[in-house]
């Protein structure tokens, strides 16, 4: 009776989340979707899980991924007049993920989430240095900056001192949903989940990069099993990006 029970109440879909305010869904960029097609079925993949509305948020990183607001922009509208084609309607949005090291600049054409959000990365190996002086520049210039994924970063694994510092001076912090399901690694989960029960996310994004995180993310959220591991937390995605 108890299995039956529960069975018929498992949350199979993702809109209680509603919004992917992280994503590598534009077509040809980065390391992302290569093309068009990928993207489609990208976007069909996301919807019929129960999102609403994407953000796409390709790399900016000189080094490989010289992207600017122009590229973004033509990529999203390449995107958006493929879905108005093919009649599926959905939110999509573009932003940018920006590496945070000796190329970044706050003097150029800046692509935030919603106007006002600026997602930002480091190495997963060393933490940038000047960090903390370029989450502050990105105060004063009038946006609030966002740290994808902390839980991936190595150097934070057993001091959480300077996290906990950036969100004190105000930087958000969003969740790969890959993360708790153990894909990048049981000491990434760990932090994740330490982050969780520390009450130190705001956000929670895919970061999806290709048809692997799909299926991932798919199984989880279909089993149930990603709702009943994050379902109740209080992300913050509808919240700041559904009032655009």
């Amino acid at each position: 009776m108890f299995n039956i029970f529960s069975k018929k109440n498992k949350v199979t879909d993702i809109a209680w989340l509603g919004i992917d305010m992280h994503s590598h869904i534009l077509p040809g960029i980065d390391d992302g979707s290569p093309d068009i097609q990928t993207s489609l079925q990208f976007v069909k993949s996301l919807n019929a899980l129960g999102f609403n509305h994407l953000i796409a948020t390709p790399h900016i990183f000189k080094e490989l991924y010289p992207n600017t607001a122009e590229s973004i922009s033509l990529a999203k509208e390449k995107l958006q007049d493929t879905l108005d084609k093919a009649n599926i309607l959905i939110k999509l949005e573009a932003g940018a993920e920006y590496m945070i090291d000796q190329d970044f600049t706050l003097n150029e054409k800046l692509c935030p989430l919603d106007g006002k959000h600026l997602l930002v990365e480091m190495s997963y190996l060393t933490e940038s240095p000047g960090i903390s002086q370029t989450i502050f520049d990105i105060e004063i210039k009038g946006f609030k900056p966002v740290l994808a994924h902390p839980e991936r970063y190595t150097f934070y694994f057993k001091d959480l001192t300077r996290l906990k510092r950036f969100k004190e001076k105000g930087c958000l912090m969003q969740l790969n949903l890959l993360s708790v399901l153990g894909y990048y690694g049981k000491d990434v989960k760990q932090l994740a989940d330490k982050l969780l029960k520390e009450k130190m996310y705001d956000f929670a994004g895919t970061d999806l990069h290709h048809d692997k995180h799909l299926a991932t993310l798919t199984e989880a959220v279909q089993s149930g099993r990603l709702y009943e591991l994050i379902g109740k937390y209080e992300f913050k995605n509808q919240e700041v990006f559904g009032c655009n």
